[in-house]
């Protein structure tokens, strides 16, 4: 039989679906692993999905989704981006955000062409990069610099090859939020290389710390040249309804929808009016949601910092915590394995997230505090007993 697709073959598994299915086949888990809310989608918007269903609005839709939605996106992310989208020609709706960004890099990518990205980073961009035969370029971002881009670095990285910079903020895996002043300067080296930007928000709306949200596409002569990945999966708790959307220039999203004709059709139809729902209606489960986050954020860095060889810098956005586990000398995913083989306590290993994330483990604190508290019980335990010190007891 002949051999299947060596691409595909050697493309790496993600580290987080990994630990996922181990924690699967165990009892009395505690999951900090998945970046899924902990909540689910309002009744106003399973309602509005009810009904699509019950009024026949089941069948196919335009492969750019209906317009009603895109309609209403327009009006929503003018004010929420501070950049105007015309919702007939530069906003299309897809299978999620992870088809929203495979679907703008396949469009720009020919094999060979090379993409800047930050590490750590979110585990599917290398796959997606490399199953468009492009190769991915890694910058590394590093604590003592709070996660922050270096744009000389970025700079460096800079070859004939080079047609997009991938950026994402507020971050998974890090939380860090990327400031006004960095997405300029990474805007004029956009213009004056020439590339294309495309900028993975879909954490926009969970931001605690000091530094807003600023949109890279407002800046002069950049909505041409950027393509703005978002999603209804965190926002609005609607993780498994899959629905996502691409804000770029026209002759982006037009070639966009070829391949969505290809690939998905359109995204399923009730899933689009209750997205329809979640943007008109009231937004007190997102309130409660990033209320409940910023606790949690609190109380997993107080927590984590107070376990000697354990620390934590304090995220700004998202709603994960990187730690730093370097001085256990463990490697990220023996950590991970072992403790949740041990605790049954899920962390995603750093390593999961690129060479720079060597060293740390992701938690993703969405949990219930009480569970929360108890997962990090676990930790602590976890740490007596592999680290035994008078200073951790």
């Amino acid at each position: 039989m002949k051999k299947i697709s060596t691409s595909i073959l050697e493309m790496p598994s993600s580290k987080i679906r990994e630990m996922f299915n181990l924690a699967a086949k165990m009892h009395n888990v505690i999951n900090f692993g998945l970046g899924e809310p902990a909540y689910t989608a309002a009744e106003h918007i399973t309602s509005a999905a009810i009904e699509a269903i019950e009024t026949g609005k089941t069948h196919y839709t335009l492969n750019s989704g209906i317009l009603p939605l895109r309609e209403i996106l327009s009006e929503k992310m003018k004010i929420k981006k501070n950049v105007e989208y015309d919702p007939e020609s530069e906003i299309m709706i897809t299978s999620g955000g992870v088809e929203a960004l495979f679907l703008s890099l396949r469009v720009i990518l020919d094999p060979g062409d090379e993409v800047i990205l930050g590490a750590p980073y979110f585990s599917n961009y290398i796959g997606q990069i490399e199953m468009c035969g492009a190769v991915p370029v890694i910058v590394d971002l590093l604590e003592k610099d709070q996660f922050q881009y270096d744009v000389d670095n970025l700079r460096k990285a800079v070859t004939s090859k080079t047609k997009i910079i991938l950026i994402n903020s507020p971050s998974n895996p890090t939380g860090s939020v990327t400031p006004e002043k960095v997405l300029r300067e990474i805007a004029n080296l956009c213009i004056e290389k020439d590339l294309y930007l495309i900028t993975d928000e879909v954490y926009q709306d969970f931001i605690y710390g000091s530094i807003p949200y600023f949109s890279v596409a407002s800046v002069q002569d950049m909505k041409e040249r950027t393509i703005i990945i978002d999603s209804f999966s965190k926002t609005y708790a609607m993780t498994g309804w899959r629905c996502g959307f691409i804000l770029g220039p026209n002759h982006i999203v037009k070639q966009a929808i070829k391949i969505q004709e290809n690939v998905v059709s359109c995204v399923n139809t009730p899933t689009q009016y209750a997205a329809i729902s979640a943007l008109e209606g009231e937004e007190s489960t997102l309130k409660e949601m990033i209320a409940q986050y910023a606790i949690n954020r609190e109380l997993v860095v107080q927590e984590i910092d107070s376990i000697p060889l354990l620390s934590c810098i304090i995220p700004q956005g998202a709603f994960y915590a990187f730690i730093n586990i370097s001085k256990t000398e463990m490697s990220s995913e023996n950590f991970a394995i072992q403790l949740l083989k041990e605790t049954g306590v899920v962390l995603v290993p750093g390593s999961g997230f690129g060479e720079a994330g060597e060293g740390f483990v992701r938690m993703s604190y969405v949990s219930d505090p009480e569970i929360t508290k108890e997962g990090l019980k676990r930790i602590r335990h976890f740490m007596i007993h592999h680290f035994t010190s008078n200073a951790i007891k």
